[in-house]
């Protein structure tokens, strides 16, 4: 037991050790000896808890989907309004990646250059998935609250998706001084206002 509890937590501080090389070093191409250093193992240490360099950061993903997508069953959960609805799961992706900057670097494929074609379909996937959440509850309201979109909701959903999009590339392009929640509490009201009809 004890075995099993050193090689999840020798995981855990890879992942941890590669997220942290990703914020350090915007831009930069992280290579497995340099992360072997950071984390004080050798590379073949590393091999022994991940298969390869594209298992790593396939684990980064995983954990921004089980963050994300937790978090937003809860709002679905808690929250009945629509509008109120997508203002959370906006503001949770923002502050997500306002939390983990390295891992920021893989939603925008900044830090996937020259990795698997897989790993880039995987964050396109997680884009994906977030926007058919916020279709999914757009095309509710209609039902439960009796509004709807003042545009098409597919639109509508696109609008907000490509407005957190932005929010995050910017965050990434200024190697994270520009946080993605700036001005979004004056920002938001506006977009909202005139949103559902």
């Amino acid at each position: 037991m004890n075995k099993t509890s050193t090689k999840i937590s020798r995981r855990q501080q890879i992942l941890e050790s590669l997220a942290k090389m990703l914020e350090d070093s915007p831009g930069a191409r992280i290579t497995t000896a340099a992360l072997a250093r950071e984390v004080g193992v050798s590379e073949a240490a590393l091999y022994r808890h991940f298969p390869s360099k594209s298992k790593m950061f396939e684990g980064l993903i995983e954990f921004i989907e089980d963050t994300i997508f937790t978090r937003i069953n809860l709002i679905l959960a808690e929250e009945p309004a629509a509008l109120k609805r997508c203002e959370n799961i906006l503001f949770l992706v923002l502050t997500f990646t306002e939390r983990n900057p390295g891992i920021t670097r893989l939603l925008t494929g900044d830090a996937l250059t020259g990795e698997t074609e897989r790993l880039r379909n995987r964050i396109a996937q997680v884009f994906e998935r977030l926007e058919t959440q916020l279709k999914q509850i757009l095309r509710e309201a209609e039902l439960r609250e009796g509004v709807r979109p003042s545009i098409p909701v597919s639109a509508a959903a696109n609008l907000l998706m490509a407005c957190v999009d932005g929010r995050i590339t910017q965050f990434v392009r200024s190697e994270f001084r520009r946080s993605p929640t700036e001005y979004w509490n004056e920002q938001w009201p506006l977009i909202a206002q005139g949103f559902m009809r």
